[in-house]
């Protein structure tokens, strides 16, 4: 067996890749520099680096859509990130650009998501908008938490002890925008874009059906139409697409018939499934923790860990924001029950 060093992988990338990959050896660097790997490239180290984070790991244990769910066959946070890495590599590989920068974006996405999935995003951004004496109803709100915004942070700032990451510009530059009106510079980075869409469109589908709020037959027929009959049919026309369309146009997007069709399910899921009430009720229930442990921590600002107070500049707002989104659904709720329910009725 011969070692394939990390110069070996850099100068297979220039044979192997498209000339629209973004190469390891030509990146924009980190913010402190650092010396190169023995084995790995830039893009292989980063992926490492976020696998190993104290905030990848935490996402097992974070909600995906479906609030205390009972059932081991329900998507995390985490597995929705690995189905992510999963539909971008595969799109990457195909159209020859960057595996190794695809995943690492792809792994850390949604390591700024709070608690309760998007639900505790709109509770924090409602808690820091009352802090700071803005209309929690009103769209600026809305703009107070962001999760692309907070895993941006996680990896410049919160992980390794306040010293962050080190990532390299572009896997920070998808991050950021994975989701938002601004796309990645890289084409790696705009396939993890779609790639989250196409991912969490199905999978939800997919948790809605096992939580018996859907069956197939229910979802659109013109969505069925273009799409597909299934979970599998779907992906499998969604990545084909993707790949034949981005190739055709040298810039990553689908066809417009089915980004139509994809977007039209998303609004079915918004209709049917996100605003369920069954699953409007445990909404409620998250929003109204997340609210009274922000506002407690603001007040008790002493009892925030110090790793968190130490990177908030004097932010005492920035310190319980950093704080509760890096919480777990099940340390958010037994905090809670801490702080606030009686230990006899806890029994």
């Amino acid at each position: 067996m011969n070692i394939v060093h990390r110069e070996d992988q850099q100068q297979r990338e220039h044979v192997l890749l498209s000339p629209d990959a973004a190469f390891s050896d030509e990146t924009e660097g980190r913010a402190q520099s650092a010396q190169p790997d023995f084995l790995r490239t830039e893009y292989q180290r980063d992926r490492d680096k976020i696998l190993h984070s104290k905030s990848f790991r935490r996402l097992s244990h974070k909600t995906q859509v479906f609030l205390a769910a009972e059932g081991d066959h329900f998507r995390t946070r985490l597995t929705h990130t690995l189905e992510v890495a999963q539909i971008a590599r595969t799109i990457a590989r195909a159209l020859g650009l960057n595996e190794d920068l695809t995943e690492a974006i792809s792994l850390g996405h949604d390591l700024g998501h709070t608690p309760f999935g998007h639900t505790g995003e709109a509770a924090l951004a409602a808690c820091l908008a009352r802090h700071r004496g803005i209309d929690p109803a009103s769209a600026q709100a809305a703009a107070q938490y962001r999760h692309n915004e907070q895993s941006l942070r996680v990896v410049e700032r919160i992980e390794n002890g306040g010293r962050g990451l080190n990532l390299t510009a572009e896997v920070r530059d998808g991050i950021l925008h994975h989701t938002g009106p601004v796309r990645a510079d890289t084409f790696e980075g705009r396939i993890v874009a779609t790639a989250d869409r196409i991912a969490y469109v199905n999978h939800d589908i997919d948790d809605a059906i096992r939580a018996g709020l859907l069956t197939e037959a229910a979802l659109p027929e013109s969505t069925r139409r273009v799409l597909g009959p299934d979970h599998s049919s779907r992906i499998e026309l969604l990545v084909r697409n993707m790949v034949e369309t981005s190739a055709a146009a040298d810039d990553i997007m689908l066809s417009a018939p089915v980004w139509d069709a994809m977007n039209e399910l998303r609004s079915f899921l918004f209709a049917n499934v996100y605003t369920a009430p069954q699953v409007l009720v445990e909404v409620q229930k998250a929003k109204c923790l997340v609210a009274q442990l922000f506002d407690y921590y603001v007040a008790n600002i002493g009892e925030v860990p110090e790793e968190y107070r130490a990177i908030s500049g004097g932010d005492d707002l920035q310190a319980v924001t950093d704080y509760i989104a890096g919480m777990t659904d099940r340390f958010a709720t037994a905090t809670f029950n801490h702080l606030f329910v009686p230990r006899d009725f806890m029994r």
